[in-house]
């Protein structure tokens, strides 16, 4: 068989042109695209920056932890109290 008459009966009957507008609708329909708006990404950004922050802030504790290791942290049980009350009312109130 012939190349070039092999090629003259695909052109004949067009089967190059369906190969690719099969390729071509494949192509269109058949990727999936995800498109995260500035509020999701906005969202992302600060989930990130909230994993890379401490647990907690050194220089407002560190006081505090000195004064627990040398035993002179002294709690009132009343000005406690008043604090635990007062925050629930903000929360459930």
């Amino acid at each position: 068989m012939r190349i070039e008459a092999y090629n003259q009966v695909q052109q004949a009957y067009g089967l190059n042109k369906t190969r690719k507008s099969q390729k071509n609708a494949v192509a269109s329909f058949g990727r999936d695209a995800l498109e995260i708006s500035g509020l999701g990404k906005d969202v992302q950004f600060v989930k990130q920056a909230v994993r890379n922050a401490p647990d907690t802030r050194d220089e407002l504790t560190a006081s505090l932890k000195a004064r627990i290791d040398a035993g002179t942290y002294q709690v009132s049980g009343d000005s406690f109290a008043d604090k635990l009350l007062e925050k629930y009312s903000e929360r459930f109130v």
